[in-house]
């Protein structure tokens, strides 16, 4: 038999509200119809008391809802604050976590955690990271710094980079990749991006809004036929990293669109993904991880890293 789904609220800054009020913001519009349901079932739980719908949150520390029938994908809900300040926060964020709602979770996804976890119920992501890619991940405590920060982001972060666990050795210590990618049209993975062979290129090619991408990309280590990449973005385009390391025929370890011609991808969707497919991967997610964020704080330098202890290693 499943677990029952279950979300744990940290209440603090709201104890001037009642359990409904408090809830009203924080839950899916179908989970919000229920509350009647739920609270005459004594699925809701203050410091693990029953609670009404009109009773106040004054000497609660932490709310407790439980979802009978819900049911979201595993995730790892594992997630670090690393850095603070008054407006802004700096997160780990590990690998299988999405960083916002998808069609498999609705709860349990980076920002929905952030927000129940800390004070901070109204945070918002300034920038984000795929599911299966980890690391350090800006955001805003609330909406005014949202309103602030974003638009100045690319003055905010001065620089990103990112380790990466590549298939094979390069024969090079460092090497600056600039090209344009593009989605295509036809592609039997619509959410890949190509490089573009700009000697082919035509009207006719089924390119989708080429962007010009740049990265800086040096060798730290290598094992077994594996190497560890620093990735330095002077871009930030979709799957770039991925996509400019698989043209140069050094895949990611574990990644299904842009490793193994996508046939793992494809493979996934349509029958799932067993201990054997992931042997062949080496991994059960790509090995990719945002090591490093720089910013300028008002000119002031702020350098945020991933701990040691979370650092990417090799499976």
């Amino acid at each position: 038999m499943l677990k029952p789904f279950e979300l744990s609220f940290n209440v603090t800054g709201s104890h001037h509200l009642s359990v409904a009020e408090f809830l009203q913001s924080r839950l899916a519009i179908a989970d919000i119809a229920r509350l009647p349901k739920l609270c005459a079932e004594g699925f809701i739980r203050g410091d693990q008391l029953r609670l009404s719908l009109d009773d106040s949150l004054a000497k609660t520390e932490q709310l407790t809802v439980c979802l009978p029938g819900h049911q979201e994908e595993p995730v790892n809900t594992d997630w670090q604050l690393l850095w603070q300040n008054t407006e802004l926060m700096a997160v780990f964020k590990p690998h299988h976590l999405p960083v916002s709602r998808t069609t498999r979770n609705l709860y349990n996804t980076l920002i929905s955690l952030v927000r129940r976890q800390t004070p901070f119920s109204d945070a918002r992501l300034l920038h984000r990271l795929d599911s299966e890619t980890a690391g350090v991940i800006l955001l805003a405590k609330e909406e005014s710094a949202d309103r602030r920060w974003k638009p100045r982001l690319n003055e905010l972060i001065q620089k990103k980079r990112y380790h990466a666990w590549v298939e094979g050795v390069p024969l090079w210590r460092s090497k600056q990749m600039e090209c344009r990618l593009s989605e295509r049209l036809g592609s039997a993975i619509r959410s890949q991006v190509y490089v573009i062979d700009e000697t082919a290129l035509s009207d006719h090619d089924g390119y989708l809004k080429p962007r010009l991408s740049k990265t800086i990309f040096r060798v730290l280590d290598s094992q077994a036929g594996k190497t560890l990449l620093e990735c330095q973005l002077l871009t930030g385009r979709k799957h770039q990293i991925r996509a400019q390391l698989s043209h140069l025929g050094y895949p990611l370890v574990g990644d299904k669109i842009y490793g193994h011609q996508g046939r793992f991808y494809l493979k996934r969707i349509e029958k799932g993904l067993n201990q054997a497919d992931f042997a062949v991967l080496g991994s059960q997610h790509h090995l990719l991880q945002a090591f490093a964020l720089t910013l300028n704080i008002n000119g002031e330098e702020v350098q945020i890293s991933v701990p040691e202890s979370r650092r990417l290693r090799l499976p």
